[in-house]
């Protein structure tokens, strides 16, 4: 059997996205090549890694197993440039975090902060959604994710390193902008647009009512923050958002936060990996510096002088 730990690599991505295109495009190949890595694997194992079945690829019952061994050796790879890095310090290192989409917010500050006192580090940065978190901290394919709602069934070390709350939202000429304490049960009488099922911040709304017995009226089911906030603008109902997201929206005056009892509903942003992870330097590093330094870095650009009036937009 001879086989390479190229080929090892190329077959994970294919499994974990069971699509040829998707696995080219993460590892920066041509989709015939990643076709080639696959079937020379599979020709020097003698066995079928995965089966076409109408339009979809699907792994076969020795794929499974081959797929379990792969993420294995990945896995094991991936330890030992942690302890070479360890042992060179940062300089050189890689970074691999993935951010919840709402945590693109602030993030690009904070890294670039960090990679002004780190140059020689390299960061990779995925954005995404939280189911796909999740998968990312159970495969162990990245270094650290950073996300609002840790698992609480996962496997995981999750450490909070700043304030999340979340806010309710409305345009400017809403009824209750402007109001003081507007009563929690109000808002019974509002339509609220909300994130999909399985968002964080959904989820979080979701336990804060119920707990007080109480039903919101949802209309859209919006698939993004920044589309909720539009939404909002068109006066489509009132959303629910994070406070980070809308610093720009609040500034120019095409959103308000409704002062409502009981709110803001106060959250973390954690820094999240899976539980005896062996942390490169690198990580290390990254770990400690949203700890001791992101609240106050953000606070700082969050208190700075308004920019100027721009022009009006059409």
């Amino acid at each position: 059997m001879h086989l390479t730990l190229r080929q090892l690599k190329v077959f994970e991505s294919v499994a974990r996205h069971l699509n040829y295109t998707r696995a080219a495009e993460e590892l920066h190949l041509t989709q015939p090549a990643v076709s080639m890595q696959v079937k020379q694997l599979e020709e020097s194992l003698g066995v079928a890694l995965f089966e076409q079945l109408g339009k979809r690829i699907h792994l076969t019952e020795t794929g499974q197993e081959v797929l379990t061994y792969a993420r294995s050796i990945n896995q094991q790879l991936d330890e030992l440039e942690t302890e070479l890095n360890r042992i060179k310090g940062l300089s050189g290192g890689k970074l691999r975090i993935s951010v919840a989409t709402t945590a693109n917010y602030f993030i690009p500050t904070l890294l670039g902060t960090f990679s002004r006192r780190y140059p020689d580090v390299t960061v990779t940065l995925d954005v995404t959604n939280r189911e796909t978190l999740l998968r990312q901290l159970s495969e162990n394919t990245v270094d650290l994710v950073i996300m609002g709602q840790p698992p609480a069934e996962a496997d995981v070390e999750a450490v909070a390193f700043m304030d999340n709350p979340l806010v309710v939202v409305a345009p400017p000429d809403h009824s209750l902008a402007g109001r003081k304490k507007i009563p929690l049960a109000r808002l019974q009488e509002e339509t609220f647009l909300v994130r999909e099922p399985g968002s964080g911040t959904r989820i979080a709304m979701e336990r804060f009512f119920n707990e007080r017995g109480m039903h919101l009226n949802t209309g859209m089911e919006v698939g993004s923050n920044e589309a909720i906030k539009q939404s909002v603008q068109a006066g489509l109902g009132l959303g629910l958002l994070s406070r980070a997201t809308i610093e720009q929206e609040l500034e120019l005056k095409r959103l308000v936060v409704l002062d409502i009892a009981d709110f803001p509903i106060m959250r973390h942003w954690y820094v999240v990996h899976r539980k005896g992870k062996r942390l490169s330097a690198t990580a290390e590093a990254f770990k400690r510096f949203m700890r001791a330094e992101a609240d106050t870095l953000l606070d700082a650009k969050m208190t700075k002088p308004p920019i100027a009036p721009q022009a009006k937009l059409n």
